[in-house]
C-alpha cells in the first residue's frame, strides 16, 4: 500500500470511529500490568527445569541473567515501534505498516484464536490447578475455576479501564510481595549442603533458555497500551525499562534462595519448586502459602493477558467489515466491550479443550509457543523495514546499535521458533490449523468488500 493510500486510510478510520482509547494509565499502572503479564506461573515450574540442565549454581543464575538481557534487547525493539507508532493494535499496526493488511489480519486472527486466548486459558487452568489444592470443587475443579476466573476478570475489564487497572495494581503487589517474603525465607535458611551444588545434570544451554524465555515472556504486551500510557512517547520506554529491570532482579533473587534453600541437585529433581523450599521452612503451612501466592500471580497475569488481548481485536474491527462489531469503543466505561466478550468466549471454549484432553496446562503451551513465536519474528523485521521504508519519521526513541540489536532480536525469535516446533506435539499442528483457517476468512472479507 502507498503511502498516499495508507494516509488516507488512517484518515478515514479516524473519522468514522466513535469512540477511542484515551491516555489515562499512569507509569506505575504501565509497570504494574507489565509485571503482572510476565510474573506468572513460570516463576513457579520452570526453575527445576532450568536447574536440570544447568552444571552448576552458576550456571542457573547465569541462564536467568541472560534471559533478562536477551528481553532487554527485545524491549528496545518494541520501544521504538511502539514510541513513533503508538497505535492500540500494537504489533498488529506494525505489522499492517511494514508488510499490509493481509499479514496483519493474520497476525490479529492468530492472536484472537490462539496466541492471547491460549494464554488466558493457560493461565486460568494454573489457578485453578493452585486453588483446587485450597478448596477441590470436585472431578473438574480445575477447568471450573479457570472458567470462573475468565468470566470475573472479564466483566471487571468491561466495567471500565479504572477499576481493571486498580485491580491489576493491587494483584502485582501482592505477587510482587510474596515473591520477595519466598526470597528472604529462602535467603535466611540455614543452606542446604546434603547434595553436591555442581553437575546437577550434563544438560544443554539451549533447552534451559528456552524454559526461561517462557518465564519472561509478556514483555511486548506494553505495545498494546502505548495509546493509553499518559505521555506515552517517554513513558513505554520507561515502563519496559523499569519492569524488566524488577522482573530480572527478583528472577534472580528467588533463584538464588530456591538454590540456597534446597541446594541445586534437590532443585533439579524437584516438581514443585516453591512449594518444596516452603515445605522445608514451614511445613505443611508453607506449601498452603505458596498455593495461595501462584493463584494470586496467575490470577494477575490473566487479568493483564484478557486487558491487553482485546486491543488487537478492536483495531481488528476497525479495519476489516467482517469482525465490525469488535471495533466499538465504549467510552463508559472506556472499553472494548465487544472485542472483550469475544475473547471470554474464545478462551471459554479453549478451558473446555483442555479438559477433554485432560492436560490443560500442555495442551495449552503446545497450541501457542510456535505462532507466538513466529509473529514475534515477524515484529522484529518489521522494525528493519520500517527503518528502510521511512526513514524520514520523527522517531523520539531509536533503538541503540541499529541493526545489530533488532538481528539479534530475530535471532532469538528464529531460534525459538525451531525449538517450540522441536519440542510440541499435536497441539502446536492445532495451532497452525487454527491460523490457517484465518485465510479464507481474509478472503471472504475482501469478497464482502468488493460487493459493497
Amino acid at each position: 500500500m502507498s503511502r498516499r493510500k495508507d494516509y488516507s486510510l488512517l484518515q478515514q478510520t479516524a473519522t468514522t470511529e466513535v469512540a477511542a482509547p484515551k491516555p489515562s494509565l499512569r507509569l506505575p499502572d504501565a509497570v504494574a500490568l507489565i509485571i503482572g503479564v510476565v510474573i506468572g506461573a513460570g516463576i513457579f515450574e520452570t526453575p527445576a527445569l532450568v536447574a536440570n540442565q544447568a552444571g552448576s549454581n552458576t550456571d542457573v543464575l547465569l541462564f536467568w541473567l541472560i534471559g533478562g538481557v536477551v528481553s532487554l534487547v527485545g524491549a528496545l525493539c518494541y520501544a521504538e515501534l511502539a514510541t513513533v507508532y503508538p497505535d492500540v493494535g500494537g504489533a498488529y499496526y506494525y505489522l499492517k505498516r511494514a508488510f499490509g493488511q493481509r499479514v496483519a489480519f493474520l497476525f490479529a486472527w492468530a492472536r484472537m484464536t490462539v496466541i492471547q486466548t491460549g494464554s488466558i486459558a493457560l493461565l486460568a487452568f494454573v489457578f485453578g490447578d493452585y486453588v483446587s489444592q485450597i478448596w477441590r470443587l470436585g472431578t473438574f475443579s480445575s477447568s471450573i475455576y479457570a472458567a470462573i476466573a475468565i468470566a470475573l476478570l472479564t466483566a471487571l475489564n468491561i466495567i471500565g479501564l479504572r477499576v481493571s487497572s486498580r485491580t491489576q495494581n493491587l494483584l502485582s503487589a501482592a505477587k510482587v510481595l510474596g515473591l520477595l517474603l519466598v526470597v528472604i525465607f529462602g535467603l535466611t535458611a540455614i543452606p542446604n549442603s546434603a547434595v553436591p551444588v555442581e553437575s546437577a545434570s550434563s544438560g544443554t544451554w539451549g533447552l534451559a533458555m528456552v524454559f526461561v524465555l517462557l518465564s519472561y515472556g509478556g514483555w511486548n504486551e506494553a505495545a498494546y497500551i502505548s495509546a493509553e500510557i499518559q505521555d506515552g512517547r517517554r513513558n513505554i520506554v520507561r515502563s519496559l525499562m523499569w519492569s524488566i529491570g524488577i522482573i530480572t532482579a527478583i528472577y534472580l533473587l528467588i533463584n538464588l534462595a530456591y538454590l540456597r534453600g534446597l541446594g541445586l541437585a534437590n532443585m533439579a529433581q524437584s516438581e514443585a519448586v516453591a512449594a518444596d523450599l516452603m515445605r522445608s521452612i514451614w511445613g505443611a503451612p508453607g506449601a498452603l502459602f505458596i498455593s495461595v501466592l501462584i493463584a494470586i500471580a496467575t490470577l494477575g497475569a490473566t487479568n493483564a493477558t484478557i486487558f491487553t488481548g482485546a486491543r488487537t481485536n478492536f483495531a481488528l474491527g476497525q479495519d476489516f467489515s467482517l469482525f465490525g462489531f469488535m471495533g466499538r469503543w465504549e467510552q463508559r466505561p472506556s472499553s472494548p466491550t465487544h472485542a472483550l466478550l469475544l475473547q471470554a468466549a474464545i478462551a471459554l471454549a479453549l478451558v473446555f479443550l483442555g479438559t477433554l484432553t485432560r492436560k490443560g496446562f500442555e495442551t495449552m503451551v503446545d497450541y501457542t509457543a510456535p505462532i507466538f513465536w513466529f509473529f514475534f519474528l515477524l515484529s522484529g523485521i518489521s522494525l528493519l523495514v520500517l527503518r528502510i521504508r521511512e526513514p524520514h519519521i520523527v522517531r523520539p526513541f531509536r533503538v541503540p546499535f541499529y541493526p545489530f540489536t533488532p538481528l539479534l532480536f530475530c535471532a532469538v525469535c528464529g531460534y525459538l521458533l525451531y525449538s517450540s516446533l522441536v519440542y510440541t506435539g499435536v497441539g502446536a499442528v492445532a495451532g497452525v490449523l487454527v491460523v490457517a483457517a484465518g485465510i479464507p476468512l481474509l478472503f471472504w472479507n475482501k469478497y464482502r468488500q468488493g460487493r459493497t
